[in-house]
């Protein structure tokens, strides 16, 4: 199928939304957008798109609809509330890209496979960058045939797609583990740095030895160069979606009986977090929580 013969519908905007839906237009689809925003819909009308006015415009007029959306209950409301995608249209296909827990995963798909949809989740990571640059890694759960046949060189345009199965959920679960990881690392990071920056070293010079040690990780190499050594904790990550990710994960690991001390860890710093720094706080402001139980002044200069 090439690029003139599918139809594809895009809800959902937002920072990560808009530039993994302009890589869509740039690769030559026909793309209906909508949005709570209208500047969000305007600025990708403005790429090529076409305004839908509504998510269930978005279902009578397309093949495949994607949605990239803040909240699982939002998610919900646009696949099954009274102006949703699947009430007046029938898409082929469905992929959620938000990251809404495999719980919400399992009840869409109950919901629409029998309408004849193949319903996908497909949480993606890798930020706002990645988005923009189509790199980010995309974890897809859902029906091989057509993901194979439809949804794969859509994915391949917006990023990494690996498929993590068939099973309602298995894209979501395999974000919530790579979320923990994320966190986990951004938490033993701020404990280690306000622990040497305590003794005296040198901040600067502790992330430069960690990325070239085996205490490497995602925030040593990306979070502390960009965010917080220049002390801007502007990474790009609300703490509330954090937070909103690791509850998800909370939930579904006490569901599955799986104990997660670290996961309960990360989720206090979250909370601390945004209870000392306000709502629209980074998750990399972590670190100003663990540098004030150290003792350190959170608001100093490198």
């Amino acid at each position: 199928m090439n690029n003139s013969e599918i139809t594809i519908g895009f809800l959902g905007l937002g920072r990560m939304g808009a530039p993994m839906a302009g890589n869509l237009l740039k690769a030559g689809y026909t793309l209906y957008v909508h949005d709570v925003s209208p500047d969000a819909v305007a600025a990708l009308v403005r790429e090529g798109a076409q305004a839908a006015g509504s998510a269930s415009a978005l279902g009578r007029l397309c093949d495949v609809v994607f949605t990239s959306l803040p909240t699982p209950a939002i998610v919900r409301e646009a696949a099954l509330g009274p102006d949703s995608i699947f009430i007046r249209g029938k898409p082929r296909v469905f992929c959620d890209l938000s990251t809404s827990g495999p719980a919400l995963a399992k009840e869409l798909s109950a919901a629409l496979a029998p309408q004849g949809v193949a319903c996908f989740d497909a949480p993606v990571s890798g930020g706002i960058k990645g988005a923009r640059e189509a790199t980010i890694s995309i974890m897809v759960g859902g029906p091989e045939a057509e993901y194979e046949s439809v949804l794969r060189p859509l994915l391949e345009v917006i990023g990494k797609p690996t498929h993590m199965g068939e099973t309602p959920g298995a894209g979501q679960t395999m974000k919530l583990v790579n979320n923990l990881l994320g966190a986990v690392a951004i938490g033993v990071t701020a404990e280690g740095m306000a622990f040497g920056i305590k003794a005296g070293l040198d901040p600067a010079r502790m992330i430069d030895v960690l990325n070239k040690s085996t205490g490497i990780n995602s925030a040593t190499r990306d979070k502390w160069p960009k965010s917080v050594l220049p002390r801007t904790f502007d990474f790009g990550f609300a703490a509330a979606l954090s937070l909103k990710d690791t509850k998800l994960l909370m939930d579904e690991a006490e569901a599955a009986e799986v104990p997660l001390p670290l996961g309960r860890i990360v989720q206090d710093y979250l909370e601390r977090t945004l209870a000392r720094e306000g709502a629209d706080a980074d998750f990399t402001a972590i670190a100003k929580v663990v540098e004030e139980a150290a003792g350190l002044d959170p608001e100093r200069k490198e």
